[in-house]
This record gives structure tokens, sequence and C-alpha cells, in this order.
């Protein structure tokens, strides 16, 4: 069993994340920016049965505080954290050539795709480090890995926040801390709603991505992948 803190995992990949690490039996700290976002969810009705191994917390990326109070709150509540997986993140379509006023998007897109993720391993740390069997798992994205179109703001992004996780990979390898970069193309979720190049069948599903993470969890320190490009689709 391990103690996990998921970000974003009230829609989407998150959320089907959450729901296969609840299933198996571990313990989920889930923080949101919305903690009344779960109503009517299935995570919802697990709280209510498995109280003690689910503790849902208030988290935006956004406010660099919210790290540190909800790790404290997560080792106050469980005694101990071995397991982050980073799904928050956000998209925008800032260009290149940006119109003026869209450098706050820029500046959100910093904030929540890179230092989200970097401030809350940071304040994990010590506990991570505690462990010798820790995971992190990113869902990066294929806009880490290669630029296509011209989506500037989120690839520059993206690219960041793989060369942390190589970093994050550096950093904890003498004290077990496994990372792994999870890179899929189009997910069917609420980000690729306005994608008409392939339907939603043909994308990948998030419950596949969930599944994939399951595994990572089970494997030994010896046999974790760092990164894992996820194509729906053939790129060239």
């Amino acid at each position: 069993m391990r103690t996990i803190l998921i970000t974003g995992g009230s829609r989407g990949i998150g959320k089907r994340i959450a729901e296969l690490a609840i299933d198996n039996g571990h313990r989920v700290g889930l923080g949101l920016r919305d903690v009344n976002s779960i109503k009517g969810s299935k995570v919802e009705g697990e709280l209510n049965k498995f109280k003690k191994n689910i503790l849902i917390s208030k988290y935006d990326a956004i406010n660099n505080l919210d790290a540190n109070l909800w790790v404290d709150e997560a080792i106050n509540y469980f005694g101990e954290i071995d397991t982050l997986i980073h799904c928050a993140g956000i998209f925008k379509k800032t260009n290149l050539i940006f119109e003026k006023g869209e450098e706050a998007d820029i500046k959100d897109l910093w904030q929540v795709n890179v230092m989200g993720p970097w401030l809350l391993t940071r304040a994990a740390w010590p506990y991570l480090c505690k462990s010798k069997t820790s995971r992190i798992i990113v869902l990066v994205s294929m806009s880490g890995k290669r630029s296509k179109g011209q989506l500037a703001g989120y690839t520059a992004t993206k690219f960041a926040l793989m060369g942390l996780c190589q970093t994050i990979r550096n950093e904890g390898w003498e004290k077990g801390i496994r990372v792994s970069a999870i890179c899929p193309s189009w997910v069917n979720t609420e980000m690729s709603n306005s994608i008409v190049t392939i339907s939603k069948e043909a994308m990948t599903q998030p419950e596949d991505i969930a599944s994939i993470v399951s595994t990572i969890l089970e494997l030994p320190n010896s046999c974790i992948p760092f990164e894992i490009p996820i194509n729906c689709n053939l790129e060239t």
C-alpha cells in the first residue's frame, strides 16, 4: 500500500488515476482547487467508506504556499508520503508572437505546469527520501518532447517540465526515488474537446493511462521506466 498525493484529481486523467489507486487499496490525498468538485463522484462515495485512506485538501498550484500546507496536512493525517502524481496542468493557445496582455497567460502556464510540480516535490522531498522506494509520476505530454503547430507558451512549459523530471531523477536516484514522465498526445478529456482531426474514440483514454500508472506503482526500483511516450496517432 502506498501513500499518494495526486494533483488534478477532480477530472480527466487525474480523476481516473485517483479512482484506480483507491480501488487498489492505496491511501490517497487529493489536492483540489475546489474541494466540492468531487461531490457526486466515485471518490466521494469511496470517501464515505474508507475515510482513513482518503484525504481531500485545498490546493491550487497558482498559490505558492499551498504545497507546503497540503504536505503538512497529509503528514499529520497519514504519517508518511511515498508517492507524488502530478496531473494538474493548464492549456492556453499562446503563440510565439503573442498579443498584448497575453503575458499573464504565459505566467499562468509557467506557474501551474512547471512551478506547481516543482514546489510540491520540494515540499514532499524529505518524506519521499525516507521510503527508499518512492515514486514521482508526472503527466508531461508529447509537447514536452517535440513542438507542433504554434503553441509556444504551452510547449515551452512542457519542455521545462521534462527537464525538471530529468533533474528530479538525478537528485533522487541514490535516495531510492524513481521518476516517470508520461507523455501522451491527445487524450479524451475536456482539454481536447475542440480537436476535430481525431475522434474521441481514437484518442488515448484516461483509464488506460491510469492502468499504466497503476503498474508503475507496483514495479520494483530496478524496473521503473523514466520516459513513457504514448501516441494515439502516427507522428512523423
